[in-house]
């Protein structure tokens, strides 16, 4: 069964990390940025170069399944047409030196990814690759830097968009965990002892069942 070609919008660190990680797993990967395609080859050609870079419109077009990371700010600024239908992967996190003071992403009542979701209704989002930093998802894809295989948690609505997830992070090199809705996802979000966590299955677990209770 031929693998979904990925497509990744934000070319920054986080981008290109899980570009370089896509790739490497044997997805045909695309990328852009808010940059025009020319503006990010050379980037992309040291740090992920299989990767091919395009226009942020053509790489929703053509990919099977896209990976937000992105600014969170900036999700406003994503183009719906081209995502209509498909699994789209938030792994966006507020930071306030880019994102301003006043988080307005996240409150008790709502998680990010549900924003994201409301604003790419025709869409099917899944909060994944959002908690573990950009340095660690590339040191610890495999077996890790200490011989142990790490997880990635995962938060969605919808099964199979979250099974179709939970490949691709396998794929990557980590074991999945699934929370039961993207509401829950709220864990995984900057302020919790999840965010950060570069832990393995077993220790990740006892860590969302901890966070879970404060919900």
């Amino acid at each position: 069964m031929n693998k979904p070609v990925i497509g990744i919008l934000g070319a920054g660190k986080l981008g290109t990390t899980l570009a370089k990680l896509s790739t490497k797993a044997g997805y045909q990967t695309l990328i852009a940025s808010s940059k025009p395609a020319a503006k990010i080859q050379l980037t992309i050609s040291v740090l992920a170069p299989k990767a091919t870079a395009l226009s942020a419109q053509e790489v929703t077009r053509q990919a099977d399944i896209v990976i937000l990371a992105l600014p969170l700010s900036k999700y406003k600024t994503i183009e719906k047409t081209g995502l209509a239908g498909k699994v789209v992967l938030d792994a966006m996190n507020y930071w306030w030196e880019v994102d301003g003071t006043d988080n307005i992403y996240t409150t008790k009542d709502h998680s990010s990814s549900e924003l994201v979701q409301q604003y790419l209704s025709k869409s099917t989002v899944v909060k994944a690759l959002n908690h573990m930093g950009y340095h660690d998802l590339e040191d610890e894809a495999g077996n890790g830097k200490d011989g142990q295989r790490k997880a990635i948690t995962l938060a969605g609505d919808d099964f199979k968009a979250v099974a179709a997830a939970a490949k691709i992070v396998t794929d990557l090199g980590f074991d999945p965990l699934i929370l039961d809705s993207l509401a829950q996802g709220r864990i995984l979000e900057p302020g919790t002892s999840l965010f950060g966590a570069d832990e393995t299955q077993k220790s990740l677990q006892k860590i969302i069942d901890n966070e879970l209770q404060k919900l």
